[in-house]
């Protein structure tokens, strides 16, 4: 009779366990779909919303890169002053994406710019506050998909920490075949695309044209002497294609095809605009963007970050192209829609 007690008495707290981990994980997914309803439902949560209107054929999913200075590691969504500088960010590239789509960005944690300064953290430390940050993108993109995307064609588009965010959202999502025929590109500027993450996520293609679809196009920009940066590391190979050729290979492009560096302010306004500014090839070696010394003074083109090397050019890496990225998101629209038309026909 006590055997037969302590079986049911055993049976009992098995049952009371296997609930509590029903909870817990009836509660992550509670707190994700909190998230994407309750966070994203809130216009003020976004720094673009269906901005450029409906008449625009594809959408842009944009995200924004590290702005936060401040003696942090995360930044707060409802620190306004950090927010304008957010929002900034944002239009300094939204020129390159705006005459052919509608846009969208999600205001998010994201890891400041102190999570980058390996003198602070260890890369272990580094993804803590990366998966944050990330765990707000992935909530917004959801929102989108159910309540806006609607079957159009959409790009992901990012730059530094926004590059790292759509490469996650492309590992995480692309794998459904149907979204994937909607994607046109991802253009994950500023952020390694590396040959391990390609191979293990083989539905993420590297760009290889002008005018491939459905393909991420990354690149990195550095001056000839630079061997090695935190961002783009001497041991990893990474994929690239030249943004003046559109080639992958190591053929020099000459200035003559670069249509126009733009250097713009918070408000979107091109300050500067030169013309034939530089010209560009890659080193296969680590998958980066050269820029010819003899074509930009690194003295005049600093780093500014302290963690940076100088000649690394990670801050204009849009900027020096920005008119043929420009051109080439245009490009890649026109085919995207052009494979679509001859479906129907």
């Amino acid at each position: 009779m006590l055997n037969h007690k302590k079986f049911w008495c055993a049976l009992w707290l098995i049952g009371i366990a296997m609930a509590f981990i029903g909870l817990v994980g009836n509660w992550d997914r509670y707190c994700e779909e909190w998230h994407y309803k309750k966070l994203y439902k809130d216009a003020a949560n976004w720094a673009y919303f269906a901005e450029g209107g409906d008449n625009k054929p594809v959408d842009v999913f944009l995200i924004a890169p590290s702005v936060d200075t401040k003696d942090e590691f995360i930044m707060r969504l409802d620190d306004e002053e950090t927010k304008q500088k957010f929002l900034g960010a944002l239009n300094m590239e939204r020129g390159i994406y705006e005459d052919n789509a509608r846009l969208y960005a999600p205001y998010y944690s994201q890891g400041s710019l102190k999570v980058y300064d390996l003198n602070l953290t260890s890369d272990a430390e580094r993804e803590k506050y990366l998966k944050i940050a990330y765990k707000d993108v992935k909530a917004a993109f959801i929102y989108y998909l159910k309540h806006e995307n609607k079957g159009r064609p959409f790009i992901l588009a990012g730059f530094s920490q926004g590059a790292d965010m759509c490469l996650r959202l492309a590992r995480d999502f692309l794998g459904c075949e149907k979204l994937n025929n909607k994607l046109i590109a991802i253009y994950a500027i500023g952020w390694p695309l590396d040959y391990e993450f390609v191979n293990k996520y083989n539905y993420i293609k590297p760009a290889v044209s002008s005018n491939d679809i459905g393909v991420a196009v990354t690149l990195e920009c550095e001056a000839p002497d630079v061997k090695a940066t935190d961002i783009y590391k001497a041991d990893v190979k990474s994929y690239a294609i030249n943004p003046l050729s559109w080639r992958v290979d190591e053929v020099k492009a000459d200035k003559d095809l670069n249509l126009g560096a733009c250097f713009t302010d918070y408000s979107g306004k091109i300050n500067k605009e030169i013309n034939n500014f530089c010209g560009a090839y890659l080193d296969l070696t680590r998958g980066v963007v050269k820029i010819p010394a003899e074509d930009v003074n690194k003295d005049e083109y600093k780093a500014y970050l302290r963690f940076l090397p100088e000649g690394f050019y990670h801050i204009y890496d849009y900027l020096f192209f920005y008119r043929n990225l420009q051109e080439n998101v245009k490009v890649r629209i026109n085919a995207y829609l052009n494979r679509e038309r001859l479906k129907i026909n």
